[in-house]
């Protein structure tokens, strides 16, 4: 992306402003409709929109029938085109034009692509609908299959075909295609070449009439095609004022991004209506050099980019700050539609219970072995052991859980662990670790040893590696193997304790579960009642619990050690890590996309049920802080620990951190080329 873009700028971080127009129609009034095209256009220029797609055949009508044969009213059309070609030169936007074009004594439905004065190609529909209510074929001629052609229209000489990709020269990844409505009703909709040919945006100028049903099916083709085709995919189809003679419009405008829908219009509405989302076309650049597949496909299909023509054109982007349109989620790992949370939770939770029922099966051993610190972790980790037990038809007492207290365990944390250990009914036992971890201590000299309060990583780090070390043995001891209770997230932080600490254990079943998820894990249960109300209760007690490893005694004020203190907010790292690891974004742009997410926490949505009091805002200086040191400790400090992680379940698309899996990386690399990126974009940026 350009760097000469102020840092608030869309366009400085890959994205292009999309919109879709629905005006009003007539009956044929090109005058009328080419008023409405304008009217739309320089609203979509106002609002900072770089391509603008209108309905099919919008210039002229669509439901006019053999009107479309009449020379008056195509060389009406052709006038008013002319027109709005010629403002066209005052107006920011790209904009696609559904009208009748006439060539070589043939009639096509085309889209005709506009940008600054200049006719930079037209499109034909490739299939023409003639089944059921459609007779397109009576009026039209098919454009499938002519290719490297060229007509002159508005006295230009531009080129025509269903064989053309649009290209900015001046605004990276801004590539789009075209086709129109029935199209993508193909089973090889012209557009999937136009992707694997290069194109970024798939536009889809439609008239299609509504009928009941419709919609949705629309809906469906324009997500999957997203979708497969790794692309964003802008439809818009006509709307109020066209003839109702035997049908009906809805004015139906959709954008989509990777399956996602970024915006929609109205439907049947009685006014002009235009919706617009910034598309991230790096990522989606991204997402393709990280999927093989898409270019084997091409591959595949003969390398369609050779076939294709690239139709370059200065689109000369505003780069201005204008917001940003499109849904940012605070939380990339939770949604905050309920439904959907709770098929996520579902599955996660069941995911990772079968994982832990197939290593169970695997060992042939008889006991499963857990560390229980009355922590979220644990918490979770140990509900996922018992319900596994419950569906291997095991007691739960083949759990052997063991709450570990050292120098600075908490009463409340402790109290909580025996209860959920009692609840479930798992063999509970108490280790005092403190002797040993004093042995150690006195053995290897450590200050602490001679009555001085020294708190240092060695310190935490003998009790950490103690706690580990007696999980182990008590595995060998009762035939049985450790569950590993660490997180996603502490994985991505480095915040574990490597080889004989909480890194480590024999299947670490909570490795793909990010911080931020895990409270819903355990609130799903609650609410589904998973488990019985006893366990219910210590469950929703251990939700409140402060996040601490509970390794450093309280301070003087009686505070206890915070994780987020030292390492930043989960809910600030969980974004990082997933707009880091699995889209592999720059820096600046994740900042950039954190800020809009958290700046404001009375805008957006938030996560079904989120606490009033926990719903945090930061500013771009505290978000550039922990985004510094999460890079620092992801890229630097921790790719060690990571690369020798035991196996464990793979939960979400969003991430994984196993060497195994989504994530390869160098246990000696840097941050430096990050750090660097990031710096250079907001020093000198103010709030």
């Amino acid at each position: 992306m350009s760097a000469a873009a102020p840092f608030r700028s869309i366009h400085r971080h890959g994205f292009v402003r999309v919109g879709a127009g629905t005006p009003v129609a007539s009956v044929g009034d090109v005058a009328a409709n080419a008023a409405g095209i304008l009217d739309l256009a320089r609203r979509a220029d106002a609002e900072g929109v770089d391509l603008l797609v209108l309905p099919e055949l919008a210039l002229s009508s669509y439901a006019i029938d053999d009107l479309h044969l009449q020379d008056a009213q195509l060389d009406r059309v052709e006038a008013e085109l002319a027109g709005i070609v010629a403002a066209s030169a005052d107006l920011a936007p790209v904009l696609l034009v559904g009208a009748p074009i006439r060539r070589n004594g043939r009639l096509y439905n085309t889209a005709v692509v506009v940008s600054r004065g200049r006719i930079l190609g037209v499109v034909p529909k490739s299939f023409l609908p003639n089944y059921r209510e459609y007779y397109e074929k009576r009026w039209f001629a098919p454009g499938a299959g002519l290719t490297g052609l060229a007509l002159r229209l508005c006295g230009q000489e531009v080129p025509f075909g269903p064989d053309l990709v649009f290209a900015a020269a001046d605004l990276a990844d801004f590539s789009f295609h075209v086709e129109i409505c029935e199209d993508y009703w193909a089973p090889l909709p012209p557009s999937t070449a136009g992707a694997m040919a290069g194109a970024l945006i798939l536009c889809n100028l439609s008239a299609s009439n509504i009928i009941v049903g419709k919609a949705r099916e629309r809906a469906l083709l324009a997500a999957s095609q997203s979708t497969r085709a790794i692309a964003a995919y802008c439809y818009s189809a006509s709307g109020p004022g066209e003839s109702t003679t035997d049908l009906a419009w809805d004015g139906q405008a959709m954008i989509h991004e990777l399956g996602q829908m970024l915006a929609e219009s109205t439907r049947f509405g009685m006014d002009p209506e235009l919706i617009a989302a910034d598309v991230d076309v790096a990522r989606l650049r991204l997402e393709r050099m990280r999927m093989g597949t898409f270019n084997d496909c091409a591959a595949a299909n003969g390398h369609p980019e050779a076939r294709f023509r690239t139709i370059g054109f200065e689109h000369r982007p505003h780069r201005a700050d204008v917001g940003l349109r499109r849904p940012v989620a605070r939380f990339p790992f939770v949604p905050a539609d309920p439904r959907e949370l709770d098929a996520d939770c579902y599955e996660a939770f069941n995911i990772q219970v079968d994982g832990l029922i197939k290593r169970f099966r695997s060992t042939r051993g008889k006991a499963m072995v857990i560390g229980v610190s009355g922590g979220l972790d644990s918490t979770h980790a140990l509900i996922v052991a018992a319900k596994s037990c419950d569906r291997l038809g095991l007691p739960r007492s083949a759990i052997r859980g063991y709450t570990m207290p050292g120098f600075a365990t908490g009463d409340a944390t402790k109290a909580n662990a025996w209860a959920l250990m009692r609840a479930l009914g798992i063999t509970a036992e108490e280790i005092d670790i403190r002797p040993a971890a004093r042995q150690m201590l006195g053995d290897m000299g450590h200050p602490f040893a001679q009555g001085e309060p020294v708190y240092d990583v060695t310190f935490e780090n003998v009790q950490a590696g103690l706690r580990t070390d007696y999980l182990f043995r008590l595995a060998n001891q009762h035939d049985g193997f450790v569950v590993g209770t660490g997180d996603l997230s502490e994985l991505a932080l480095g915040w574990c304790t490597y080889g004989v600490g909480d890194q480590m254990s024999h299947y670490a079943v909570n490795a793909g579960v990010p911080k931020t998820l895990i409270q819903y894990l355990i609130r799903w249960c609650v609410r589904t009642g998973q488990f019985d109300p006893a366990t219910d209760d210590i469950l929703t007690a251990i939700l409140g619990t402060e996040i601490s490893p509970e390794l450093v005694p309280a301070d003087a004020s009686g505070a206890i050690q915070s994780t987020e203190s030292k390492v930043g907010p989960y809910e600030l790292n969980d974004f990082f890590l997933h707009h880091v690891a699995r889209l592999g974004l720059k820096p600046s742009k994740v900042a950039f996309l954190a800020w809009h997410a958290w700046k404001d926490a009375d805008a957006g949505l938030w996560p079904a049920g989120f606490p009033d009091d926990l719903r945090n805002a930061y500013d771009l200086a505290t978000i550039r802080s922990w985004l510094e040191k999460f890079l620092f400790r992801f890229f630097t400090i921790s790719q060690f620990k990571r690369s020798a992680i035991p196996n464990g379940p793979k939960l979400s698309a969003a991430a994984a951190l196993s060497p195994r899996g989504d994530w390869r990386a160098p246990s000696d690399g840097t941050a430096t080329v990050w750090l660097d990126e990031l710096a250079a974009a907001l020093d000198g940026v103010e709030d």
